[in-house]
């Protein structure tokens, strides 16, 4: 007996795809841009440190091409990552378009104050990177932006994570439990 095989749809791996993505745990940052192009700002899971060596930290994040906050960034040059703390989800919806805050400017919810490159950043986020853009690349339905980092503004608490659909918190686990 021959085992039959068959070859999954677009679909079918787009939705395995997403469900397999949705297990994975991320941080949940607010990306953000100022300038010529004028302010805006999106919430965004995908974003990931490139390099700490070279002459300057580099980090990416991926924003849909359709995003206000994707062309903002492509004309104004500069963006800030504002990694949110476990107690801001609200802000997390609110920059996602999900905001029971309403109104139409996104920055009036928030300490926001002019990072080094004008880019909006969170006084309560738990980090900021303020970054110049070095690289830019449409792939599929994304711009991946990689950013030349020019100032890290720490803060406290624990940052907020998005896993299995989902806002969570992170906790240790302790040393005797890790093995």
């Amino acid at each position: 007996m021959s085992a039959i095989s068959v070859q999954p749809t677009a679909m079918d791996i787009r939705t395995q795809f997403l469900d397999g993505m949705s297990r994975a745990a991320f941080c949940v940052n607010v990306v953000t841009t100022d300038g010529p192009a004028g302010r805006a700002g999106v919430t965004v899971s995908a974003m990931s440190s490139v390099s700490a060596d070279g002459s300057t930290p580099t980090v990416l994040v991926c924003i849909h091409h359709q995003s206000k906050t994707a062309a903002a960034i492509v004309d104004n040059g500069v963006f800030c990552i504002n990694i949110l703390r476990d107690d801001q989800a609200d802000i997390a919806d609110h920059f996602g378009g999900r905001s029971k805050f309403g109104g139409d400017d996104k920055f009036a919810y928030g300490q926001w104050l002019p990072s080094e490159t004008g880019a909006p950043r969170l006084a309560e986020s738990v980090v900021a990177f303020d970054c110049r853009v070095i690289s830019s690349e449409r792939v599929g339905t994304h711009h991946i932006f990689v950013g030349a980092v020019g100032a890290v503004t720490v803060g406290s608490g624990r940052a907020l994570i998005y896993a299995d659909r989902v806002y969570g918190r992170a906790h240790p686990i302790p040393a005797s439990q890790a093995s």
